[in-house]
């Protein structure tokens, strides 16, 4: 059986998803739809669903002179990061009863992943495994206040692991959470989990700051 052709605005919205997740795009760069629409040979309007997806998501920021990635101040993600310490622990919390028996799949299957990357050191599947555990247990939540209010500061999320990731110590105690956070979820252990996601979130932080101090 054939296979249904893809639209275009899902083939873009997928080259530029993998582009930010390799760390391919710069802050200076700007993505601007004409340029875009003509070197796949396309209207603008596949391109512009597929920016306009990406910023909805996060990912990018819409600007006068095209889309860009999200900057944000240095005192912005420290201040988001004490609003993760606030609210993930609780969320995460309130997530682990609720997780269905194909959720706890999907979480097993992305910590084999994000272990596997140890070895091959492919920082594209490291990052596609934290979004699909982080995905799959905010998801969860059956607080869809708590749920949303998590979700609106991707931007951070998305800044903190661009720094990090591609730093040996960050990767292995991420990978390392990875396992544990997921292993506690399996167990339906609220107060556990609620415990190694602060750990998590502070361990983040200190990477952060690690790698962007000025030297």
């Amino acid at each position: 059986m054939d296979q249904p052709k893809r639209h275009m605005k899902d083939v873009i919205y997928e080259e530029y998803l993998g582009r930010i997740q390799r760390g391919e795009l710069s802050k200076d760069d700007r993505l601007v739809d004409t340029a875009i629409a003509e070197a796949f040979a396309v209207s603008r309007m596949p391109v512009r669903d597929a920016l306009l997806r990406l910023t909805h998501e996060g990912y990018l920021a819409s600007t006068t002179r095209g889309f860009r990635l999200p900057e944000l101040e240095p005192e912005q993600i420290r201040e988001i990061f004490e609003l993760r310490r606030l609210l993930e622990p609780r969320a995460a919390a309130l997530a682990a009863p609720a997780l269905r028996a194909e959720d706890l799949v999907t979480l097993q299957q992305a910590a084999e992943l994000s272990e596997s990357t140890l070895l091959s050191g492919d920082i594209q599947t490291l990052y596609r495994a934290s979004e699909e555990i982080r995905r799959t247990w905010i998801m969860a939540v059956p607080n869809q206040e708590l749920r949303d209010t998590i979700q609106r500061y991707l931007a951070q999320i998305q800044a903190v692991r661009l720094a990090t990731l591609r730093e040996a110590e960050a990767h292995r105690v991420l990978v390392s959470f990875h396992r544990r956070i997921v292993e506690a979820f399996q167990r339906r252990h609220s107060a556990e989990v609620e415990l190694l996601v602060l750990r998590y979130v502070l361990a983040a932080e200190d990477s952060y700051l690690r790698v962007t101090a000025t030297p």
